[in-house]
C-alpha cells in the first residue's frame, strides 16, 4: 500500500480556507478570524484513493487529521502478528484525537478505504491554540470525549454479540450510519470486515451466505442490499 508520500495534493479548486469551510463549527467556530487563519495557513488538504496508507504505525504524530470526505480505517497489527480493524472513520471525523496529545507516535495505521480527502491541520499550532483559547480547549476536550465514548461503546457492544450478531450489527452499521441507505457498495472486502468484528473471514462468508438463503440481504460482488432490516435488528437482539 501508498504511503502519504506518494500521494497528491487535491486539486486547488477544491481546497478551502478553514474559514469558509461548512464544517468548521464542529471545532473551530469559537476561535477569532485572526487564529482561524493562522491555523489555516499551516493546513495541507490531501486526497488518497481508495488502498492508500494515510500514516503508518509507529509514524511520528504531527498533524491533527480531519476526514473531510470519504471513509478511513485505524488498524494496528496484534502481539500475534495479525491485523486487527479498531475503527471506520468517516466524513467530520478528526481521526486519533484521542491520541494526538498523549503519545508521541501513531499507534495504529490510518488507510483509505474509499477515494479519501483530508485535511492535515498543523498540531503545534493546535497546542498553542489551546494555551490562549479557553473556548477552543473546551471544544477539544469535549471532542476527545465523545470520540472516546463512540470507540468504547462500539467495542462493547461488539464483544457481546455472537458471529451473526456481529455481522448483523455492521451490516446496519454501514446502512444507516455511513450511508444512510439499505442498498450500498461494501467499502471493505470480506477479510477487513473479519479484523473489524474479530471473526474468520469463512465464518463472514457463510453468514453472509445464510443471510442471503434468509432474504435478509441480496448480494452482488460488494453491491449490499438489504431487504428485510427488521430481521436484521432482531438478530442483533
Amino acid at each position: 500500500m501508498k504511503t502519504k508520500s506518494s500521494v497528491n495534493i487535491v486539486d486547488q479548486t477544491l481546497v478551502q480556507e478553514c474559514s469558509s469551510c461548512m464544517y468548521k463549527s464542529l471545532l473551530f467556530d469559537t476561535l477569532d478570524p485572526d487564529s482561524l487563519n493562522t491555523i489555516s495557513g499551516l493546513k495541507k488538504q490531501t486526497q488518497y484513493q481508495k488502498g492508500e496508507r494515510i500514516c503508518v504505525e509507529g509514524e511520528r504524530i504531527e498533524h491533527l487529521i480531519y476526514i473531510h470526505k470519504g471513509l478511513v480505517k485505524l488498524s494496528r497489527r496484534n502481539d500475534d502478528g495479525q491485523i486487527q480493524i479498531l475503527s471506520i472513520a468517516r466524513p467530520l471525523d478528526y481521526v486519533g484525537l484521542i491520541s494526538v496529545f498523549s503519545s508521541q507516535k501513531y499507534k495504529y495505521s490510518i488507510t483509505a478505504i474509499e477515494p479519501t480527502s483530508v485535511c492535515f491541520i498543523d498540531l503545534e499550532c493546535i497546542r498553542e491554540t489551546i494555551k490562549t483559547k479557553g473556548d477552543f480547549a473546551m471544544e477539544i476536550v469535549e471532542k476527545m470525549s465523545q470520540a472516546s465514548d463512540e470507540v468504547l461503546e462500539a467495542r462493547y457492544t461488539l464483544s457481546k454479540k455472537s458471529l451473526k450478531e456481529k455481522l448483523a450489527y455492521i451490516l446496519l452499521y454501514f446502512a444507516e450510519t455511513i450511508y444512510k441507505s439499505y442498498s450500498f457498495e461494501l467499502p471493505i472486502s470480506r477479510t477487513e470486515i473479519a479484523e473489524l468484528v474479530d471473526m474468520r473471514s469463512e465464518n463472514v462468508i457463510r453468514i453472509m451466505s445464510s443471510f442471503k438463503k434468509e432474504n435478509i440481504i441480496k448480494t452482488k460482488g460488494q453491491k449490499v442490499e438489504i431487504l428485510d432490516v427488521e430481521q436484521l435488528r432482531l438478530i442483533i437482539g
